[in-house]
Formats: C-alpha cells, structure tokens, sequence
C-alpha cells in the first residue's frame, strides 16, 4: 500500500503525524510520503514536529517553490527532506505512481 499525505497548512502538522502514526500501527509496511508545501514548509522547523520528521518509516518532501516564497533555506531542513520543485507537481507524479492521497 501506498500513501501521500498532504500538508498545506501550519496547523495540520499534529493531525498529520497522528494520522501517519496510526497507519503505521495498523499496517507497518505501508510507503507513506509526506508531501508539505504553501506556508506549511515553515512546519520543517518546528521543534514540536522533530520526532515525527525523524520517523524512519516516512518520507518527507518540501516544496522548492514554497521554500523561496518563504526564504527558508534548504540547508536549514533536516536531513531526511527531499526537495521537489513542486509541491503540485509532487502529489500529481506521486499519485500517478498508485498513491492513494490523503489531505488531513
């Protein structure tokens, strides 16, 4: 099974997270991308979204275009964040792959 969840919004970081982790629970071999663009990308530096962002069993995505709109640097993201020029562009390609899309 594959999953992208969609955040676009500062404040669905937690519900994500939330989400995320009872999927895990229930179906640990899941592919789950995380897909963040619009103001949402200032949720990168969020202390209180750093356990989540070091799930292993996640991968994250920023978008290049909402990391210029926003002046974050990409050397200030954490590790695990793979850029992608796009956000939109991201959720079309990732859906186009058998993702199933989930917008918190």
């Amino acid at each position: 099974m594959k999953v992208v969840f969609h955040i676009d919004e500062l404040g669905k970081w937690i519900e994500t997270s939330k989400n995320v982790l009872n999927l895990l629970k229930d179906a640990p071999e899941t592919d789950i991308v995380v897909s963040v663009n619009g103001i949402a990308v200032k949720g990168y530096s969020d202390d209180e979204n750093s356990d989540f962002i070091r799930l292993e069993k996640v991968t994250f995505h920023a978008c290049n275009n909402a990391l210029k709109a926003n002046n974050i640097s990409e050397e200030s993201l954490p590790g695990n964040v793979e850029v992608v020029p796009a956000g939109v562009l991201d959720l079309i390609k990732l859906q186009e792959a058998g993702y199933a899309y989930i917008k918190p």
